[in-house]
C-alpha cells in the first residue's frame, strides 16, 4: 500500500452490505407468490359443429367478442367437420359447451345438460326439409325412390334422422330406397350438392336452407323443397350434464339469454336470422327420441 494512503476497508465493508441486502430483495421478489406473474385465465371452449353458419369470418369474430366481454375471459371457438368428433370432446370434457344437434343430444341426454335452445321465428324449433333441384317434378317423398340422395351428418337430426325415419315408416332404409347417398359433413354442402346435380336431393337443416335462400339465392335457387319435417327442437346448446350449475355455465346462460340485448350481440343474432336464445326444455327434444327409436326397434 503506499504510504499517506488509508486503507478502504469502511467502502468494501459497505458495498459488501448494500450488495447484500439488493441481493436478498431481487431474491426475496422473486420468491413472493403475491408479486409473481399471475396466471393466465384458461380460456372458455365453446364448440361449433356444421349446423353454425361457419363460414363468416366477421359472424365468427362477432360471437367470441360478445362471449368475452359477458365472460370476462378469453374465448375459443373450437370447430370440427363432424357431428361426433364435437360430441365426443363435449362428453370427454374437452369442451365446456357446445351447439350440437338434437340427435347427439338426446343419445347423450343422460350425460349433457341443456344451457340454452335458440329461438327461431319466434320458436325455439325448426324443420328439416328434403330438397331437389329446381327442376324435378317430385311432389312426395316416394317419388325421389332410385335416386342419388345426400345427406349431411349420419348424427344429424335434419341432415340424416328425419328422412331415415320417413323411409322406416314405408318398411324401407336409405339402402334399400336410394340408388346410392352419401354424407357431405356440412349442411351448405348439402345445397350445394343438390344445385349442382352431383346428387338428385338431399336431406338439409330447414334453418339453414333458409338463410341460405337469402344470403346465396343464386344457389338456392337451384333447388327447391320437396317436403318439410314437423317442427322438432331447434339444436341446442349443451355442456357435460355434471357442469350444469356450475358458475360458468350459468354465466353462459346469461350470456345467451341475454344476447338480444347488447349491441354486438344483436350483431350476432342478425348475421344468424335468429330472434336469441331461450333456456328450453328437455321436452323440446322427444320428438326426436321418438324417431330414433323407432328406427332402432327391431323390425
Amino acid at each position: 500500500m503506499p504510504r499517506g494512503e488509508k486503507p478502504q476497508h469502511g467502502s468494501l465493508l459497505q458495498w459488501s452490505r448494500r450488495s447484500f441486502l439488493l441481493g436478498l430483495g431481487a431474491a426475496s421478489l422473486v420468491s413472493m407468490p403475491s408479486l409473481a406473474a399471475p396466471p393466465l385465465t384458461a380460456p372458455v371452449r365453446f364448440g361449433l359443429t356444421p349446423v353454425f353458419l361457419d363460414s363468416d369470418t366477421d359472424l365468427l369474430a362477432a360471437l367470441e367478442r360478445y362471449l368475452e366481454t359477458r365472460l370476462s375471459r378469453p374465448v375459443s371457438l373450437v370447430k370440427r367437420r363432424s357431428y361426433q368428433e364435437i360430441t365426443t370432446m363435449l362428453l370427454t370434457g374437452q369442451l365446456d359447451a357446445a351447439w350440437i344437434c338434437g340427435f347427439p343430444y338426446i343419445q347423450f341426454r343422460s350425460q349433457l345438460g341443456l344451457v340454452a335452445v335458440p329461438v327461431y321465428r319466434k320458436q325455439p324449433l325448426y324443420q328439416s326439409y328434403v330438397i331437389v333441384q329446381n327442376s324435378d317434378l317430385a311432389v312426395t317423398i316416394d317419388d325421389l325412390r332410385g335416386q342419388v340422395h345426400a345427406f349431411s351428418d349420419p348424427d344429424s337430426n335434419s341432415g340424416f334422422l328425419v328422412t331415415r325415419y320417413l323411409l322406416a315408416t314405408m318398411n324401407e332404409s336409405p339402402a334399400s330406397f336410394f340408388r346410392r347417398s352419401f354424407f357431405t359433413y356440412g349442411h351448405r354442402n348439402v345445397v350445394r350438392a343438390v344445385a349442382s346435380g352431383l346428387a338428385q336431393s338431399g336431406s338439409v337443416d330447414g334453418y339453414v336452407w333458409d338463410v341460405m335462400a337469402e344470403i346465396e339465392p343464386d344457389l338456392v335457387g337451384r333447388t327447391r323443397v320437396c317436403h318439410r319435417s314437423v317442427q322438432l327442437g331447434f339444436p341446442p346448446i349443451a355442456c357435460q350434464a355434471s357442469k350444469l350449475g356450475t358458475p360458468l355455465v350459468r354465466e353462459l346462460r346469461a350470456a345467451l339469454v341475454d344476447m338480444q340485448t347488447d349491441t354486438v350481440g344483436q350483431s350476432v343474432l342478425h348475421q344468424l336470422r335468429l330472434d336469441g336464445f331461450a333456456v328450453g326444455e328437455p321436452s323440446l327434444f322427444d320428438g326426436i327420441a321418438a324417431m330414433s327409436d323407432f328406427v332402432r326397434a327391431p323390425a
